[in-house]
């Protein structure tokens, strides 16, 4: 196990913790929007005994720093392969949710020889309209995170995880209040200004697409179109909301170590 910090061409800080084996093939993990590298902690027993898995804090999350100003996809694409660069990382299975998905499908038509396999969930290629990712900037700038957690929480799980009050949930909640109200709004900005349906027949690399089925926010439509549009790619939908891998441990991490050629038994 092992962790630091990447400076990227930009002067930004990259905040990584790597657990695995040596020698282990590398997957690396991409955190959805107002989360951190702790979102992934159900999958690390599972995970970590198959890859040497590097999880990171995208910019404007967690324990990495938090530019002002708005981001863009390609930038939040080129942090994944200067943090690999960094780290010595020639190829790697990527595994993004969320906007970490939206990363991955940079990597898959923009630098798919560092890719081995490339797993999409809870994902979207565009997120519009553009005027309602302006209203959560506002809000959050002007309010803080607090204004808006208890709505993203609806949204990200479905009515019986949230009235579980697990302490999943809790751990969640706490990502996102503790997220940067300017990092956040950065990242909703590099949503906001993305399209990459035009891109997505030039993702030539393994792809798999895991929906929610009760997903709110990126649902079954927009996991669809990424599995036509994409070559080959395969479907793989889960009884959850937003975040499947949180509402679905199990179940998300033995869908990903099957399509990476890894058989384990729940």
């Amino acid at each position: 196990m092992s962790e630091g910090i990447v400076s990227t061409g930009d002067n930004c800080r990259i905040a990584y913790h790597i657990d695995g084996p040596d020698g282990a093939p590398f997957l690396i993990l991409s955190n959805s929007l107002g989360t951190a590298m702790a979102m992934w902690e159900a999958q690390m027993s599972h995970f970590a005994a198959h890859f040497r898995v590097v999880r990171y804090d995208s910019r404007g999350h967690g324990r990495s720093d938090a530019p002002a100003g708005s981001y863009s996809i390609d930038r939040l694409g080129r942090d994944v392969i200067e943090l690999a660069d960094a780290l010595g990382i020639d190829r790697f299975h990527f595994c993004g949710l969320s906007k970490g998905g939206m990363v991955g499908q940079w990597l898959g038509w923009r630098a798919p020889e560092r890719l081995e396999r490339l797993v999409l969930a809870n994902t979207s290629a565009y997120m519009g309209p553009p005027a309602g990712w302006d209203e959560r900037i506002r809000l959050v700038l002007a309010a803080g995170m607090g204004a808006m957690t208890d709505a993203v929480l609806e949204r990200w799980f479905t009515p019986a995880f949230n009235a579980e009050a697990s302490a999943a949930l809790d751990a969640v909640r706490m990502m996102l209040l503790a997220t940067e109200p300017q990092g956040y709004a950065g990242c909703c900005a590099a949503i906001r200004d993305m399209d990459q349906r035009p891109l997505l027949p030039l993702i030539d690399v393994p792809t798999l697409v895991i929906a929610g089925d009760a997903d709110p926010a990126t649902p079954i439509e927009h996991a669809q179109l990424l599995a036509t549009g994409i070559r080959g790619a395969t479907l793989h939908i889960l009884t959850a909301a937003h975040l499947s891998n949180v509402e679905q441990p199990e179940a998300f991490s033995k869908a990903v170590l099957d399509f990476c050629g890894v058989g384990i038994v729940l």
